[in-house]
C-alpha cells in the first residue's frame, strides 16, 4: 500500500521530500528563540572588539555542533546510531557554554538550554537523564556565581531541564513507534505466511485424492487397452474426465474463496493503511460485526469497495480524516424471493481534495462490475458543497434463514 508522500512528516521517520524536511526544520527553529540573549549581548557593544569576535566565533561553533547533531537525528530518524564522537561534540557544546558564560556574561547561559536538548535527543536512554540534569545543574551553579537574579535563573534552569526531559520523552516515543511499525510488519508477514500454508494444505487435501484416483484409473485403462478390452477402457477414460473436471471445480472454488475479501479483514486493513498515512479514521468497532442476510458474494463486493476506497484516499487525496459507515436501509423487494427488501450500504467519506480519484478510473469501473454481479450499485464522486470525496456501495441483503441454510449445506458438502 503506497503512502501519500505529500502528507506531513511522521515522528521518528526520515523526511521523504523537501516539504517534510522544511517542516522538521521549522520545528527545530522554534528553539532558536533563546539565541536572542547571546546575539543581543554581542550587538549591544559592551564588549571589546576581541571579545565580540570571540563571542561570534564561539556562537558559530556552538550552533554548528547543535545543528549537525539535531539535523543528523532528524534526517536519519530512528536509524541514527549512537557513536562516541557524538559525546565529544556534546562535550564541546558544554565547554563553549561554560567558557562564554565565564568570559562574557550571564546572557550566554541560554546556550545550556541547547546543550540540554541535544543531550536528551542524542545520548542513549540510560545516560540521557544524567546528561540533562548535569547540564541544567552546571547552568544553575554558573548563574549563582555570576549573581544572576533568582527569578531569571530559576526560569532559565527549569526551562533547560524541562526541554531536555521533553526531548527524552520524544525519543522514547520515537523508539516505541518504530517498534510498533516493525511489529505491524511482522504481523502482516506472519498472516501472509499462515494464509499460504492454509492454501497449500487445502490444495493438498483437494488434489491428493483426485490425482491419486486419476493415476489408478490411468493404469487400469492402460491394462484394458493391452487386453483389448476397449469398452472398459472407455468407461475408465470417462471416469478420469469426470474426476479431473471435479478437481478443477474444487480448485477454482478454493482459490475463489481465498481471493474473496472479508469485510472484517478489510476494515482492519483500512485502519492500518489510514493510520500509516497519518489520516484519522472514524469507524466504529461495530462495523466488523456479522450482518444477518449478508452472503459471501455480497460481503466480498463490499470488501472490494472498501479496499478501493481506502486506496484512493491514501494515494490520490490530501485528506486528513476518513469516515467509514455501514448503513442498513429498506428498499422495494425485487428479483428472487430470497431477497429481504433490505439494503446494506458502505459509505466512505474523506475531507480532502478529490484529486485524481474524482474521475472514473479502472478501479471504480471494475468495482462497479463486481457490485453488479452481486446485484449491487455504486455511487462515487466529490462531495457536493464542500471538499472531499464520497463512495457509496450498496448490496441487497438476503433472507437470513436462507443464507444460514446455504452455509450449513456448504459445510456438510465439504
Amino acid at each position: 500500500m503506497s503512502e501519500d508522500v505529500t502528507a506531513g512528516p511522521r515522528i521518528g521517520v526520515p523526511p521523504e521530500n523537501r516539504r517534510q524536511m522544511f517542516v522538521k526544520l521549522c520545528w527545530m527553529l522554534l528553539w532558536m528563540i533563546y539565541l536572542a540573549y547571546p546575539v543581543g549581548d554581542l550587538l549591544s557593544g559592551v564588549h571589546t572588539a576581541a571579545g565580540t569576535v570571540f563571542g561570534w566565533v564561539m556562537l558559530a561553533g556552538f550552533l554548528g555542533c547543535y545543528i549537525y547533531l539535531v539535523m543528523r537525528r532528524q534526517v536519519a530518524g530512528t536509524a541514527a546510531e549512537w557513536a562516541v564522537w557524538q559525546a565529544w561534540v556534546l562535550l564541546a557544546m558544554l565547554v563553549i557554554s561554560i567558557i562564554t558564560t565565564l568570559g562574557l556574561n550571564n546572557n550566554w547561559l541560554a546556550l545550556f538550554s541547547y546543550t540540554a536538548i541535544a543531550s536528551g535527543a542524542i545520548l542513549p536512554p540510560r545516560y540521557a537523564f544524567f546528561g540533562v540534569a548535569g547540564t541544567a545543574g552546571i547552568q544553575f551553579v554558573l548563574g549563582l556565581t555570576s549573581h544572576m537574579p533568582g527569578d531569571a535563573l530559576y526560569g532559565i534552569s527549569i526551562s533547560a531541564f524541562l526541554g531536555g526531559m521533553a526531548m527524552i520523552g520524544l525519543q522514547r516515543l520515537v523508539r516505541t513507534m518504530a517498534e510498533l511499525r516493525e511489529a505491524r510488519q511482522a504481523v502482516a508477514a506472519l498472516a501472509a505466511s499462515d494464509e499460504r500454508l492454509r492454501l497449500a494444505r487445502d490444495l493438498h487435501d483437494l488434489l491428493g485424492h483426485s490425482l491419486s484416483l486419476i493415476t489408478l484409473k490411468t493404469e487400469l485403462t492402460s491394462r484394458f487397452m493391452d487386453q483389448e478390452r476397449y469398452p472398459e477402457a472407455r468407461a475408465q477414460v470417462a471416469d478420469i474426465e469426470k474426476v479431473s473436471r471435479q478437481a478443477l471445480v474444487d480448485v477454482r472454488e478454493a482459490i475463489g474463496g481465498y481471493r474473496r475479501p472479508k469485510l472484517a479483514v478489510e476494515l482492519a486493513a483500512a485502519r492500518t493503511a489510514l493510520t500509516a498515512a497519518d489520516i484519522a479514521i472514524d469507524a466504529p468497532l461495530s462495523l466488523a460485526d456479522a450482518r444477518p442476510g449478508l452472503d459471501a458474494e455480497a460481503e466480498g463486493a463490499l470488501g472490494w469497495a472498501l479496499r478501493e476506497a481506502v486506496t484512493n484516499v491514501v494515494r490520490h487525496s490530501s485528506a486528513s480524516q476518513c469516515r467509514i459507515r455501514l448503513i442498513e436501509d429498506h428498499a422495494p423487494t425485487t428479483g428472487s424471493a430470497a431477497r429481504s427488501g433490505r439494503v446494506l450500504t458502505l459509505e466512505v467519506l474523506d475531507n480532502g481534495s478529490p484529486g485524481k480519484h474524482s474521475t472514473s478510473g479502472n478501479g471504480l469501473t471494475g468495482l462497479t462490475e463486481r457490485l453488479a454481479l452481486a446485484d449491487g450499485t455504486l455511487e462515487a464522486g466529490p462531495v457536493k458543497g464542500g471538499n472531499g470525496f464520497s463512495l457509496r456501495a450498496s448490496v441487497p441483503l438476503r433472507d437470513p434463514i436462507t443464507v444460514a441454510s446455504e452455509a450449513v449445506a456448504g459445510t456438510v458438502q465439504e
